[in-house]
């Protein structure tokens, strides 16, 4: 017995030996980052007092405003006021979408951009700072993902920079890119496609997160948003149903067929729907009906795995005798690929800066998150995670737009702390997170990192160059392809109902 335990003993060694080596084997190491006079004047400009409460009062009136996609009017105005008052050139309604805008300052190359966000996601609404489950309003939207944090994150970056440039004569240019509607990732398909990112030589993108690191290669899901819609005939449905043809009976076959189809997809897949239009009164049958699916997948998946959806749609019309009236795409995206050079480079500048000091106050708040949440009462994180090679191994996971921007010019994200570590995100329990003094150290943190990594950018042309290199090699092999198809615009209309359902309310209801 003693024998036997020693043998399970040694293979297990064995066994976990590779796995923790390799663990170890995938750290980048990352040169520390150099502090110079350029780089210290933008870093001065945000380590400010005023500077910190003046950014994190912007941010949260964001987190008040919790407008959703393509509805951001208040949240985009206030960042367009923010950077024309320090005399950023905006051009406002890109794209064909009236809170899509870009910030413009200096002029000639390099130019640098930097990507922010600021919509909210809806049934999240919760009062900042409270653990447990305690909405502003029910039912109404609320910012489950910290965009509140990311766009003003972005803005603070850009003027921090254009501060340094002009004392220091900094050539070039610094732009920031307001984009809507991430969380159905609308905007920058349509952004590219109307050539908004063309003359950018390098991009900075910025993500709300429980610590603070980066990353590259691939990761995250491609993705096709898609509306289908039936059109049937109405009966009475008790007297003469055999004189309707249900397009509600067309969308549930098109659901089940759906369903049975995910058996035979390849397992990096996923596929969520929810039935948007389905009839009024059971007494008649409904003549209209739609469905809104996700269809997820690698890029080189993707377009195969639509196709099957789109043909069980068609079965399901021919099954019920209706007409599939409409398949509209509203967006569609591919996996993000991050540049090497690019994350290396804000890991150099992730050391330097370092995590915020938090109170105890504020991790008094993150432990009774965390018991909250059934989580490890641990608060707030003290160390930067270090830079690892990639696993290579893609299964599911969310999708984001910034995928099509790696594609047109070498991105790298920052993922900035602030969140709850144990937080759930697009879940109440990241909206209290993101509101208040922590928030604020967390975007000014993620500040401070970006607006290092854009001054590096705009005076190290050797940097640059070996990133746009790597860029360029790259794109030989990975060619750009729109998935939007010809014809198609931004939907508009898009939660415009729901934030005139919610918005006086949540006005009354200000935190």
């Amino acid at each position: 017995m003693k024998l036997f335990n020693l043998t399970i003993s040694f293979i297990i060694i064995l066994f976990l030996y590779p796995l923790h080596a390799g663990a170890q084997d995938n750290i980048v190491e990352v040169p520390k980052a150099k502090l110079y006079k350029e780089k210290k004047t933008a870093l001065n400009y945000l380590e400010d007092e005023n500077t910190v409460t003046s950014f994190g009062k912007i941010s949260d009136k964001i987190w008040g405003y919790a407008e959703l996609g393509l509805q951001e009017f208040k949240s985009s105005a206030l960042l367009i006021k923010t950077l024309e008052d320090e005399g950023f050139k905006v051009e406002k309604n890109v794209a064909g979408m009236p809170t899509c805008f870009t910030a413009t300052w200096g002029e000639g190359k390099p130019v640098i951009g930097v990507l922010g966000e600021f919509d909210a996601l809806p049934m999240l609404s919760q009062k900042g700072l409270v653990p447990n489950q305690d909405p502003l309003v029910k039912g109404a939207p609320g910012h489950g993902c910290g965009h509140n944090m990311m766009g003003t994150a972005g803005v603070a970056t850009v003027i921090a920079v254009k501060k340094s440039m002009e004392e220091h004569n900094i050539k070039g240019t610094i732009k920031f890119f307001g984009s809507p509607a991430e969380e159905t990732v609308i905007s920058r398909p349509y952004m590219v496609r109307a050539g908004v990112f063309d003359d950018v030589d390098a991009i900075i993108d910025n993500h709300s997160s429980t610590g603070m690191n980066t990353g590259f290669g691939v990761s995250g899901n491609a993705l096709i948003s898609v509306i289908f819609t039936f059109r049937g005939k109405t009966a009475h449905s008790a007297g003469a149903p055999w004189e309707g043809r249900s397009a509600l009976d067309a969308v549930e076959i098109m659901n089940i067929s759906t369903n049975y189809l995910r058996e035979h997809l390849h397992y990096t897949h996923r596929l969520h729907y929810v039935i948007m239009e389905g009839g009024e009164a059971p007494n008649v049958v409904p003549d209209r009906a739609s469905v809104w699916y996700y269809v997820r997948n690698t890029d080189e998946r993707i377009e195969e795995m639509y196709e099957r959806v789109v043909n069980c749609a068609k079965g399901a019309a021919l099954a019920t005798g209706t007409e599939l009236e409409e398949i509209r795409v509203m967006t569609g995206i591919h996996q993000r690929h991050c540049n090497r050079g690019m994350a290396e480079l804000i890991q150099s500048n992730i050391q330097l800066i370092g995590m915020p000091e938090w109170t105890e106050e504020e991790n008094e708040f993150a432990r009774a998150l965390q018991k909250e949440l059934g989580k490890e009462e641990k608060g707030y994180p003290e160390k930067v995670s270090e830079l690892k090679e990639p696993s290579g191994i893609q299964v599911g996971g969310g999708s984001s737009d910034v995928g099509e921007v790696t594609l047109i010019a070498p991105t790298a994200t920052l993922r900035f702390p602030g969140g709850v570590p144990g937080m759930i995100f697009h879940h109440r329990s990241a909206v209290s997170a993101y509101y208040g003094s922590a928030a604020w150290k967390g975007l000014n943190t993620g500040a401070r990192v970006m607006a290092a990594t854009a001054i590096d950018l705009l005076t190290k042309a050797e940097v640059l160059d070996k990133i746009k290199k790597e860029f360029a090699d790259f794109s030989e092999e990975h060619p750009y392809k729109s998935l939007l198809p010809e014809g198609s615009e931004p939907p508009l209309y898009l939660n415009k109902e729901l934030m005139e359902k919610y918005r006086a309310l949540m006005e009354k209801a200000r935190w």
